[in-house]
Parts: C-alpha cells; structure tokens; sequence
C-alpha cells in the first residue's frame, strides 16, 4: 500500500470515530424535565392559596352593581398567588395562575346574591386577612399613615407662617425708626438725636 493512501484511509477512520463520539454523546444528554404548569415565568406561584369566599344569596337578590363597578371592586382586591398584582390584572395578563380565577368568581358569586361592595371586601378580609386589600383600610394604625403627611405639612406650614410673622415683626420698627431718623435730621439737635436713636434700639 502506498503512504499516500495509509494517511488517506488513517483520516477518514478518525473522522469516523469523532463523528461516533459526538452522535453518542449528544444521543445519551438528559432530557429536560417538562413544564409542571404551576410556575410563572416571573415568579414561583402559590396555586393553593385560594380559598372559598361565599355567601348566602340574599332573598330575591339581584345584581348588587354593574360591570363598571365590579370591574372596579375587583382591582381593589389582591390575588393571594404572590404576584402582588390585584385580580384583574393577575387574571387577564398571567393564564397560568389559577388563584384569580377563583377568587374572581367568588365576587361575581357575592355581587350576584346582593351584596355591596364593603361587604364584599370585608368578606375577603375574614377570610384572607388584610393582605387581600390592595390598600389598608382607613381606620386605627393604618389611619395614621394616611393622615400623617398632612400633619407634617400642616405642622411645617403653621412652622413657616410663624417664622415669617416674626421676622416682619422685627423688621417694621427698624424701618419705622430709620424713616423718623432722616425725617427729624433736619430739625432735630444733636441730643434729640441721640434721644431718638436710643429709643430705636431699646424697641429692637
């Protein structure tokens, strides 16, 4: 056999043997595991977190608001997924939670047996806790928070008026005093002069 023709055959039989390697190697990779379809893309999701909030339908009840109105409720009350986002923006923008889409229809369930829309809330709130109301209720702690920032403003503003009121105060006699001052200059003796000038500064 020719050198040139070894070499030739050598190089093939490598190249087969590499190809091997690597259709072996990428034919014996891990599968990926499956999607569970409990997970966001953002966030881990709590999907046991919804409980029941139901309650008697009312005697002859009917619609206790419109569409607009719950549509509005509904954006007041948080989703308990862990998304922070309230029930209607959880269930029309992340399909994979199966909390706000319960709870959804649990309010349309307490909207339809006639009941208004604080006690709905106050429903939410027996049986989820305070973390169901996008925002705190005004009342005991909670209202302190609200009502703070317009005691310090109104606190800064009394502050402010007064600092002011005594600074005017201060500056009237001296330009009281300096108006007399030049307008006796003309008339007044040497110790009229001095008189006036010492009752200036004792009013300062």
């Amino acid at each position: 056999m020719h050198r040139r023709e070894f070499f030739r055959r050598a190089a093939l039989g490598g190249a087969g043997l590499v190809t091997a390697r690597v259709l072996d190697a990428q034919g014996t990779a891990k599968p990926q595991a499956p999607a569970t379809g409990n997970t966001s893309n953002l966030f881990d999701m709590n999907q046991d977190a919804a409980k029941t909030v139901r309650r008697p339908a009312r005697a002859g009840a009917a619609e206790s608001m419109d569409d607009e109105d719950r549509d509005a409720l509904v954006r007041e009350i948080r989703c308990q997924c862990g998304c922070t986002l309230d029930v209607y923006i959880c269930r029309t923008t992340d399909f994979s939670c199966q909390v706000s889409p319960a709870m959804h229809r649990d309010i349309i369930s307490l909207v339809e047996g006639g009941y208004s829309a604080q006690e709905i809330l106050d429903s939410f709130v027996t049986t989820y806790g305070e973390r169901a109301l996008m925002a705190p209720k005004r009342e005991g702690f909670n209202l302190t928070g609200y009502l703070m920032p317009f005691a310090v403003l109104g606190v800064g503003a009394v502050a402010l008026t007064t600092v002011l009121r005594r600074m005017s105060n201060r500056a009237a006699p001296a330009v009281i005093g300096a108006r007399v001052v030049r307008s006796a200059e003309g008339d007044a003796t040497d110790d009229e002069m001095a008189r006036l000038n010492a009752a200036i500064r004792k009013d300062e």
